[in-house]
């Protein structure tokens, strides 16, 4: 069954997202990662939910999503990631 890796985020420094997105989606694709969505178009329905944009990834298994996670290389780059952006995560094996 696949793994979810869904995150909230606000984008605070574009210029380091941006080199954020060139390290890290490399990282996620050897993983077995690849976006099922990335939007910013949201629509609140319900309890004042309003994030700036939400990301999905899916892999193959939720052990494959965390253990992307939690590898190495890309705990190498979070730190980039909370320079470039705010937000929250959270993994949903379905």
């Amino acid at each position: 069954m696949p793994g979810y890796l869904i995150f909230e985020i606000e984008v605070t420094n574009e210029v380091a997202w941006a080199h954020y997105r060139e390290v890290a989606g490399p990282i996620m694709a050897a993983s077995g990662g690849r976006f099922v969505l990335s939007s910013d178009r949201i629509e609140s329905l319900e309890g004042g939910w309003r994030p700036a944009s939400i990301s999905v990834v899916e892999f193959p298994t939720a052990e494959d999503a965390r253990r992307f996670y939690h590898s190495a290389d890309y705990q190498n780059v979070v730190a980039l990631r909370q320079l470039a952006s705010r937000g929250k995560g959270i993994l949903v094996d379905a």
